[in-house]
């Protein structure tokens, strides 16, 4: 038909713009995920108590860490529809009161942390865990502030199409964890005035609160002296905390941070119930869920990418534009997934002899990556779903969803196989595979009805008048 034709050229536009926006966030994304390999594999060379006491610590950080990540990522959407809607003068007031959300989300975040160490014996996690377990989390800690902080500064230049700090920030922090992180773990003796003392799974803990102090500096340094920024007049002047605003960024955000720490704890819960089973069980996963965790990155970068380019033409009042920028969206993240399942189903166990030496941990992560393999069409879609459903700011709907399809369904079922009938880590990962692809049917048809053109135009041209 000849109104389609136009079409065509400008879903390659949009499939483009996407995958430019979306490239250096992959990236970033991947380094924060390397992040993760690196402390699995120092610690799997340190020992498979190392490694599983990083498994649970690690655990326990990022279940906290999902809510205020997800509350900031309201940052974004507001900024890119701001942008999209001619209202640039905008958005340095806002990014200052994401400062002090920032500010204050870390505080808690750091006082939860505090608490955490006492709940592991509770949790049932196995006494020979727990001591590397608390240690690691009492080192990284101190750097909850400065991630918060590192996140609000990051999504501000998502928000604005620009996503190479992303990336640059991400690798540097990478370059500063693997010496920093290798030589806390085994301790540094020899060099002239240089003595360190090996701390193991704690000492992992630490190096990484520092490299997340050194990437908030740097990223704020960078905010304060590039020109890109500066008719935002990002620190023109001191603003005190308003409510108005910290509550609109609340009221789009929290339902994310819960939404994103209902998938995350998914994930974690898993962990620690795998933990109860013993260190063979709690390494194997955690070599597993890190390589699973990285190429989760792949699509988390393409749905923050969605995310910005949905919210900037919903600032339009683009109504066909919202779904072409998700549809694009849509297209990258197969042929991504299509990839990982991929390398997963082929290579699972030249993978795992990158973290362990020992055979009976290795045979078991090997075989868990088999059942990872299974949900990367799933964990994409339902992702690429949800960020979509952020520029649009619909997002308590989808939290609820995410509950049913995560908790009631995942985790229920995860728990009866893997516990419940004694089929140990693999009846949990079967577990993550239906909560997954649950959540991706729900989300999916969420974004269909919330994008359709009848419901959005008029949507649109409220939120491009302001």
């Amino acid at each position: 038909m000849p109104s389609s034709s136009p079409m065509r050229p400008r879903f390659g536009r949009e499939v483009r713009a996407s995958a430019i926006l979306a490239a250096p966030l992959v990236l970033g994304h991947l380094a924060t995920g390397l992040i993760g390999f690196v402390d699995s594999v120092i610690a799997g060379h340190h020992g498979t108590s190392t490694l599983a006491a990083v498994s649970v610590g690690t655990a326990l950080f990022w279940l906290p860490v999902m809510i205020p990540m997800g509350t900031l990522m309201a940052v974004p959407a507001a900024v890119s529809q701001l942008d999209g809607g001619g209202r640039r003068p905008e958005i340095g007031a806002l990014f200052r009161q994401a400062l002090w959300l920032a500010a204050g989300l870390g505080l808690l975040l750091f006082a939860f942390m505090t608490l955490a160490t006492l709940a592991l014996g509770p949790m049932g996690i196995a006494p020979e865990i727990r001591p590397g377990a608390e240690a690691f989390l009492r080192g990284i800690r101190w750097g909850v502030p400065a991630l918060t902080m590192y996140l609000c500064m990051r999504y501000l230049c998502d928000g604005l199409h620009w996503t190479l700090p992303t990336m640059l920030f991400g690798f540097g922090g990478l370059l500063l964890l693997v010496p920093l992180g290798y030589g806390l773990t085994y301790g540094v003796s020899g060099l002239p005035g240089i003595t360190i003392p090996e701390l193991g799974a704690g000492g992992l803990g630490f190096a990484s609160a520092v490299m997340m102090w050194v990437q908030a500096a740097s990223f704020a340094i960078y905010l304060w002296r590039s020109r890109r920024f500066a008719q935002l007049r990002l620190f023109e002047r001191f603003d005190g905390p308003r409510w108005p605003a910290i509550r609109g960024l609340l009221a789009t955000g929290l339902p994310i941070g819960v939404t994103v720490a209902m998938e995350g704890g998914l994930f974690i819960a898993t962990a620690l119930l795998i933990g109860r089973l013993g260190e063979l069980p709690a390494a194997a996963h955690q070599i597993a869920i890190n390589v699973a965790a990285l190429c989760f990155m792949i699509p988390m970068g393409l749905a923050e990418a969605t995310t910005v380019r949905v919210g900037h033409a919903f600032g339009r009042a683009d109504a066909t534009g919202v779904r072409r920028a998700a549809f694009a969206g849509y297209t990258i993240m197969l042929g991504t997934q299509l990839t990982s399942a991929i390398v997963l189903l082929t290579g699972h166990d030249f993978v795992v002899g990158f973290y362990t030496a020992d055979a009976a941990v290795a045979t078991l992560a090997a075989s868990l990556l088999l059942y990872a393999a299974a949900f990367q069409f799933p964990d994409g879609i339902q992702v690429l779903s949800a960020g979509a459903l952020r520029g649009l700011k619909d997002t308590r709907v989808p939290m609820l969803l995410a509950a049913i399809a995560y908790w009631g369904v995942g985790m229920s079922l995860g728990a009866g196989l893997g516990l419940g009938l004694g089929w140990g880590p693999k009846g949990m990962w079967i577990g993550l595979i239906a909560g997954l692809s649950f959540a991706a049917l729900l989300l999916t048809l969420r974004f269909m009805r919330a994008s359709a053109p009848e419901r959005l135009r008029f949507q649109g041209q409220a939120a491009g008048q302001g």
